[in-house]
Protein backbone atom coordinates (compact mmCIF):
# COMPACT_ATOMS: atom_id res chain seq x y z
CA UNK A 1 0.00 0.00 0.00
CA UNK A 2 1.44 3.27 -0.67
CA UNK A 3 2.13 6.19 1.48
CA UNK A 4 -1.07 8.43 0.07
CA UNK A 5 -3.32 5.39 0.92
CA UNK A 6 -1.95 4.62 4.19
CA UNK A 7 -2.55 8.17 5.75
CA UNK A 8 -6.05 8.15 3.95
CA UNK A 9 -6.61 4.75 5.77
CA UNK A 10 -5.11 5.75 9.17
CA UNK A 11 -7.49 8.74 8.88
CA UNK A 12 -10.74 7.15 7.68
CA UNK A 13 -9.81 4.72 11.03
CA UNK A 14 -9.16 7.84 13.18
CA UNK A 15 -12.73 9.22 12.05
CA UNK A 16 -14.64 5.89 12.70
CA UNK A 17 -13.63 5.49 16.10
CA UNK A 18 -15.08 8.92 17.08
CA UNK A 19 -18.68 8.08 16.34
CA UNK A 20 -19.63 11.43 15.19
CA UNK A 21 -17.98 14.90 14.80
CA UNK A 22 -18.27 18.64 14.27
CA UNK A 23 -16.03 19.94 11.97
CA UNK A 24 -14.94 23.28 12.15
CA UNK A 25 -15.75 24.30 8.57
CA UNK A 26 -13.93 27.26 7.42
CA UNK A 27 -14.28 26.37 4.14
CA UNK A 28 -10.82 25.93 3.23
CA UNK A 29 -9.11 23.13 1.52
CA UNK A 30 -8.04 21.36 4.11
CA UNK A 31 -11.11 21.50 6.61
CA UNK A 32 -13.14 21.03 3.62
CA UNK A 33 -10.94 17.69 2.82
CA UNK A 34 -11.87 16.91 6.64
CA UNK A 35 -15.77 17.43 6.22
CA UNK A 36 -15.23 15.20 3.44
CA UNK A 37 -13.51 12.75 4.51
CA UNK A 38 -15.80 12.32 8.28
CA UNK A 39 -19.35 12.23 6.02
CA UNK A 40 -17.90 9.46 4.15
CA UNK A 41 -17.30 7.63 7.29
CA UNK A 42 -19.94 8.93 9.58
CA UNK A 43 -22.75 9.54 7.29
CA UNK A 44 -25.32 11.45 9.07
CA UNK A 45 -23.20 11.71 12.38
CA UNK A 46 -21.49 14.46 11.09
CA UNK A 47 -22.58 18.23 11.70
CA UNK A 48 -20.11 21.51 10.26
CA UNK A 49 -19.98 24.70 12.18
CA UNK A 50 -18.68 27.91 10.89
CA UNK A 51 -17.98 31.11 12.44
CA UNK A 52 -19.12 34.26 10.90
CA UNK A 53 -17.54 37.45 12.43
CA UNK A 54 -16.73 41.16 11.71
CA UNK A 55 -12.67 39.69 10.10
CA UNK A 56 -14.10 36.71 8.08
CA UNK A 57 -15.24 37.27 4.58
CA UNK A 58 -18.98 36.87 3.66
CA UNK A 59 -17.72 35.65 0.74
CA UNK A 60 -16.26 32.90 2.91
CA UNK A 61 -19.53 31.72 5.18
CA UNK A 62 -21.65 31.73 1.72
CA UNK A 63 -19.08 29.41 0.14
CA UNK A 64 -19.28 27.19 3.31
CA UNK A 65 -23.29 27.06 3.30
CA UNK A 66 -23.09 26.24 -0.47
CA UNK A 67 -21.18 23.26 0.21
CA UNK A 68 -22.76 22.27 2.79
CA UNK A 69 -26.09 22.24 1.39
CA UNK A 70 -24.85 20.74 -1.82
CA UNK A 71 -23.14 17.62 0.07
CA UNK A 72 -26.55 17.71 2.45
CA UNK A 73 -24.35 18.36 5.28
CA UNK A 74 -25.82 20.01 8.68
CA UNK A 75 -24.36 23.27 8.75
CA UNK A 76 -24.39 25.49 12.05
CA UNK A 77 -23.47 28.87 11.70
CA UNK A 78 -21.37 30.54 15.25
CA UNK A 79 -20.80 33.98 16.18
CA UNK A 80 -17.55 34.97 16.83
CA UNK A 81 -17.31 37.75 18.74
CA UNK A 82 -13.49 37.78 19.09
CA UNK A 83 -13.33 41.52 19.85
CA UNK A 84 -15.06 41.18 22.57
CA UNK A 85 -12.39 39.07 24.15
CA UNK A 86 -10.53 41.11 26.67
CA UNK A 87 -6.48 42.49 24.83
CA UNK A 88 -7.98 40.84 21.34
CA UNK A 89 -8.29 44.67 19.85
CA UNK A 90 -4.76 45.59 20.80
CA UNK A 91 -3.14 42.41 18.70
CA UNK A 92 -1.39 40.45 20.80
CA UNK A 93 1.23 38.08 19.56
CA UNK A 94 -0.99 35.29 20.80
CA UNK A 95 -4.34 36.52 19.31
CA UNK A 96 -4.82 33.48 17.60
CA UNK A 97 -4.85 31.63 20.66
CA UNK A 98 -7.62 34.21 22.42
CA UNK A 99 -9.70 33.82 19.09
CA UNK A 100 -9.43 29.81 18.54
CA UNK A 101 -10.52 29.55 22.70
CA UNK A 102 -13.56 31.66 22.54
CA UNK A 103 -14.55 30.40 18.76
CA UNK A 104 -14.07 26.19 20.03
CA UNK A 105 -15.72 26.91 23.43
CA UNK A 106 -18.60 27.91 21.51
CA UNK A 107 -17.88 24.96 18.90
CA UNK A 108 -17.85 22.41 22.02
CA UNK A 109 -21.22 23.45 23.51
CA UNK A 110 -22.83 23.54 19.68
CA UNK A 111 -21.99 20.03 19.16
CA UNK A 112 -23.16 19.13 22.99
CA UNK A 113 -26.56 20.72 22.00
CA UNK A 114 -26.56 18.43 18.92
CA UNK A 115 -25.58 15.29 20.21
CA UNK A 116 -22.15 14.85 19.07
CA UNK A 117 -19.12 13.93 21.12
CA UNK A 118 -16.31 15.68 19.74
CA UNK A 119 -15.24 18.42 17.51
CA UNK A 120 -12.67 18.33 14.62
CA UNK A 121 -10.40 20.78 13.28
CA UNK A 122 -8.68 20.84 9.45
CA UNK A 123 -4.90 21.74 10.87
CA UNK A 124 -2.24 19.57 9.42
CA UNK A 125 1.20 18.87 9.48
CA UNK A 126 2.67 21.70 7.90
CA UNK A 127 1.18 24.47 10.27
CA UNK A 128 3.43 22.47 13.31
CA UNK A 129 6.21 24.35 11.44
CA UNK A 130 5.14 27.83 12.32
CA UNK A 131 4.16 29.79 15.42
CA UNK A 132 0.64 29.00 15.83
CA UNK A 133 -0.99 30.13 19.37
CA UNK A 134 -4.30 28.71 18.03
CA UNK A 135 -2.91 24.66 18.08
CA UNK A 136 -2.47 25.45 22.21
CA UNK A 137 -6.30 26.41 22.47
CA UNK A 138 -7.30 23.29 20.31
CA UNK A 139 -5.28 21.15 22.61
CA UNK A 140 -6.28 22.69 26.23
CA UNK A 141 -9.98 22.00 24.99
CA UNK A 142 -9.39 18.61 23.52
CA UNK A 143 -10.51 19.31 20.24
CA UNK A 144 -9.06 16.61 17.65
CA UNK A 145 -6.88 16.78 14.43
CA UNK A 146 -7.23 14.33 12.48
CA UNK A 147 -5.54 15.63 9.34
CA UNK A 148 -2.16 15.77 12.09
CA UNK A 149 -2.61 12.65 13.64
CA UNK A 150 -2.39 10.72 10.49
CA UNK A 151 0.57 12.92 9.11
CA UNK A 152 -1.02 14.71 6.43
CA UNK A 153 0.27 17.11 4.90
Amino acid sequence: MNEIKEKEKKLEEYLANLESVAVAFSAGVDSTFLLKKAKQVLKDKVIAITAKSCSFPKREVDEAIRFCKGENIKHIIVESEELQIEGFARNPKNRCYLCKKELFTKMKNVAKDNGIENIVEGSNMDDNADYRPGLQAIDELGIKSPLRYARII
